[in-house]
């Protein structure tokens, strides 16, 4: 097949290319080209999708499918518009955060969804209106021919936000109190990058249309804390914290600076990581087991460095300080 990539020189992008290629399929990638290569063997085409012409170079040609990644309103309706006339098939990579709660365990791709997000640009407060308003442009465009996939947090090799790599690789780095946070029942879920590419091409190829959520099986924080210290090792004291406790202390919950991942503490988002998979699973979806990502994730994060500055989970001296400043609040 002939696939265009819009976008292909950042992690997700850059994975859909490689899968295609090493699937012999035809890979060109439209983007800027500032912040990335593309995948070796992909052909990159330099546009810029703020502007009119962006897809004056792609839209005389015949596309098997297009794959949109943007979380740009604007970006996902003027190549919808450009090009639903060029491909037989679009893909939008949505989000989980397209739906209107997150307070309902087990929800499935019937909840509902969001408004769609009128202006053109999105900033983070209105991420989930802005997927919302890509989904709407493709499948208005496409119609039946449109898949919109819908992953939660995407974990795996290259995790360069720091979240899904953060407890296996605090399991590794040292043997000094782990500090938790006290929400073992809490909802956890994440969904291998590899897999989520994979199920994306083996639905392109079979022609499959309609939303999914792309999301691992369902679980909790204990068992993804459990399995990344058996993964990485771990021997120390696990020591657990309120979360009220952590929130005072300026601990940031779900990710960035100063964080602890996977933690969220906002109320009405107990479920976010709680959705069904069922639908996906019907159509060939199959997970990994949590285990054999995190074994992968502690290699790549290895090759990182464990040490390293990251964009999400607590340093090793913060992580101290805190510890020290727990075991004094209880004497």
């Amino acid at each position: 097949m002939e696939i265009l990539i819009l976008g292909g020189t950042q992690w997700l992008g850059r994975e859909l290319a490689r899968e295609a290629l090493r699937r012999d399929h035809l890979v060109t990638c439209l983007a800027r080209g500032e912040v990335g290569g593309v995948a070796d063997g992909a052909r990159l085409v330099v546009a810029d999708r703020s502007r009119a012409d962006a897809y004056d170079a792609v839209a005389d040609r015949r596309w098997d499918a297009v794959i949109d990644v943007t979380r740009q309103p604007g970006f996902a309706r003027r190549a919808a518009a450009a090009l639903a006339g060029a491909a037989d098939r679009a893909v939008a990579i949505s989000s989980g955060n397209v739906y209107a709660r997150h307070d309902e365990p087990g929800a499935d791709e019937s909840a509902e969804l969001l408004p769609p997000l009128e202006s053109d640009e999105s900033d983070p407060e209105t991420y989930g209106e802005a997927k919302s308003a890509i989904e709407l442009a493709y499948r208005e465009a496409f119609g039946d021919r449109a898949l919109v996939v819908r992953p939660g947090l995407i974990g795996g090799p290259g995790d360069a936000s720091g979240r899904s790599g953060y407890w296996v690789a605090r399991a590794a780095r040292d043997d000094e109190p782990m500090l938790v946070p006290a929400i073992r029942d809490a909802a956890a879920q994440f969904v291998d990058v590899r897999d989520l590419v994979a199920w994306t091409l083996d639905a392109i190829e079979r022609g499959l249309g309609g939303a999914f959520d792309l999301v691992g099986d369902r679980s909790t924080f204990g068992a993804v804390l459990d399995a990344s210290v058996a993964v990485g090792g771990f021997a120390g004291e696990q020591l657990e914290a309120d979360p009220d406790w952590l929130l005072g202390q300026g601990v940031a919950e779900w990710a960035g600076e100063s964080s602890l991942p996977l933690w969220i503490a906002e109320p009405g988002w107990h479920a976010f990581q709680d959705h069904s998979n069922a639908a996906a699973k019907r159509e060939g979806f199959a997970p990994r087991p949590i285990e054999q990502t995190l074994a992968d994730l502690l290699a790549w994060e290895r090759e990182q460095g464990l040490d390293r500055e990251r964009r999400a989970g607590l340093t090793a001296e913060r992580e101290r300080e805190l510890v020290a400043l727990l075991r004094a609040s209880r004497g």
